[in-house]
């Protein structure tokens, strides 16, 4: 997992997610070599998911461990094979009011770069259809209608308010995206935090 770009895929099915993370065969969203699955229980009362090298599930690569049962800004570990640090990916509660925010950090808890949702507008159009479904009968009518719109929810990732990267959807019948980082040629970012926090834009979000 030493690239700067991915392609991560979300097939479709019943009462579990799952990822699959590809090297990109071109500069699109078509998916090459297999890199690592994980597969995600839905209601699980504290998030660990489990990244393994290919969808048999025969090694282990890496986990992302939720530090609480139930913490909305919360911190989770991403650990390698053999338990040790990898790095932190944190929600960040307050900026994600208006924008969904994300932060990388190393080990020690220092921040690497940030992931913020790319387009205002996108973002208070999701919010507003969330609110819908609590209004009875109209309201959760019109939010299964808005569901019907395709929408772009891409991130940029952000280091000193710079963008050195992201993670943009393709719409189809099935989620798809491309992660990369282009602004970080030392690899001063852990790709696999990057891969972490790929899975975590989709797995985690609604949690």
């Amino acid at each position: 997992m030493e690239g700067d770009a991915f392609i991560i895929d979300q097939p479709y099915t019943w009462f579990v997610n799952r990822y699959r993370v590809h090297e990109p065969a071109d500069g699109g969203y078509t998916p090459g070599a297999m890199l690592a699955f994980c597969e995600q229980k839905r209601f699980a009362l504290r998030e660990d998911l489990r990244i393994h090298r290919d969808e048999a599930m025969t090694g282990e690569v890496m986990r992302i461990t939720a530090r609480r049962v139930i913490d909305i800004g919360g911190r989770y570990d991403v650990t390698d094979d053999s338990g040790a640090p990898i790095g932190i990916i944190e929600r960040r509660a307050r900026r994600s009011l208006l924008r969904t925010t994300w932060a990388l950090l190393d080990a020690s808890g220092d921040e690497l770069a940030v992931m913020r949702e790319r387009s205002i507008p996108v973002a208070i159009f999701r919010r507003v259809r969330n609110l819908l479904e609590f209004i009875p009968l109209i309201g959760l009518m019109i939010a299964l209608v808005l569901d019907l719109i395709p929408v772009s929810y891409h991130f940029d990732l952000l280091r000193d308010g710079a963008v050195i990267g992201g993670h943009t959807r393709r719409i189809g019948i099935r989620d798809r995206y491309r992660l990369e980082i282009t602004g970080d040629p030392g690899h001063r970012i852990d790709r696999r935090l990057l891969i972490a926090m790929g899975i975590a834009l989709d797995a985690l979000q609604s949690r």
